[in-house]
């Protein structure tokens, strides 16, 4: 069984928020403040805790403030206990968007997904209505807003991933409700001359959560791993985060598009024979393979920022690491494999 390295709370946070050089650069290019909405989420917390030491590191006073409902009292501290200002909001009740104040950089990270079925007004309301308020607000910002590689339509397994020019083919309506979000932000971007970037995410990895995540903790469990989505991207959180943050100097009135994943097209079987070695445990499958899946092509996001500083034969072993020393779960499934669009 594969122990050799345990793993505490405070180190993965470390780790994910340890800016690099690059963006300790990008940060002193970055005129103005960085407000994050919805910054509670399971991005948020990283995000905002990089953008502050990066900050620090650049030696330039800014403020990142971290707008959410907080109901994790475990966010709230860590952000408390590193200087991020935070507001807490509702940012669908009625004069909840007049009172945050003028900010100059904003990342949109606020989105629902999980939870759709049965709930698809509530789901509407976050991904479209939402977004309305928000570049009315703040329509002289640049925004970074977070969108999903679950807009594009299913490709071969052997294609390489979907690119920013493939035309959005949603399935079921968290998709269909992306893409009107990014419409709703490009409406803006066309009619007040906000500068946008859209970022389009195929899946972050923080080991307390994810793609790799789910698959390890179903061989734990003694489960079988459905197949039935052959293969998937992902990207190291840290990675994916930084991504957002230095993207806020791409945003503009044109629209900026970036796919946000891993270089990798990793085959869901091989990933969990991998994790199941360095368990010490079985694996049994369920399913038939598929010929196609969401897949991302990167290849923008390489040439502008360099490749992930963490590949995923790391992440994979970082997983199994994770595990092994008990490490805290979010449980909050990817469901990854889902293939006609029902969360």
């Amino acid at each position: 069984m594969y122990t050799w390295k345990t793993w505490t709370e405070q180190e993965l946070d470390q780790l994910l928020t340890t800016p690099s050089a690059v963006l300790v650069e990008d940060m002193r290019r970055l005129e103005g403040d960085i407000m994050v909405l919805g910054a509670g989420g399971k991005m948020g917390p990283t995000l905002c805790l990089l953008a502050k030491r990066a900050a620090e590191q650049a030696g330039v006073e800014k403020r990142v403030i971290a707008v959410s409902r907080f109901s994790d009292p475990i966010v709230v501290k860590l952000l408390e206990d590193n200087g991020v200002q935070m507001i807490s909001a509702d940012l669908l009740r009625p004069g909840a968007m007049d009172s945050l104040p003028d900010c100059e950089n904003i990342i949109y990270m606020a989105g629902k997904k999980f939870g759709t079925n049965g709930q698809e007004y509530q789901t509407w309301a976050m991904n479209a209505c939402l977004p309305t308020l928000v570049t009315q607000r703040f329509k002289t910002s640049r925004i970074v807003a977070f969108s999903t590689g679950n807009i594009y339509p299913k490709v071969s397994v052997v294609s390489g991933g979907a690119t920013e020019e493939t035309q959005p083919e949603p399935v079921g309506e968290y998709a269909m409700s992306s893409l009107a979000r990014e419409r709703i932000f490009e409406y803006a971007a066309r009619t007040y001359g906000t500068k946008v970037a859209i970022y389009r995410l195929n899946y972050a990895v923080d080991l307390r959560y994810g793609v790799l995540f789910d698959i390890a903790r179903s061989i734990m469990e003694g489960k079988p791993v459905s197949v039935d989505t052959p293969c998937f991207n992902c990207i190291w959180q840290g990675d994916a985060v930084e991504a957002a943050i230095r993207l806020l100097l791409h945003a503009s009135s044109d629209v900026y598009r970036m796919n946000v994943t891993g270089p990798e097209t990793a085959s869901v079987r091989a990933t969990a024979q991998q994790l199941a070695k360095l368990l010490g445990k079985e694996v049994t499958f369920v399913g038939k393979e598929a010929d196609t899946a969401l897949l991302n092509n990167a290849s923008k996001m390489a040439k502008l920022f360099g490749n992930p500083t963490v590949p995923l034969g790391t992440l994979i072993e970082w997983q199994a690491q994770w595990l092994l020393a008990g490490g805290r779960t979010l449980d909050k499934p990817t469901h990854f494999e889902e293939r006609k669009g029902n969360f």
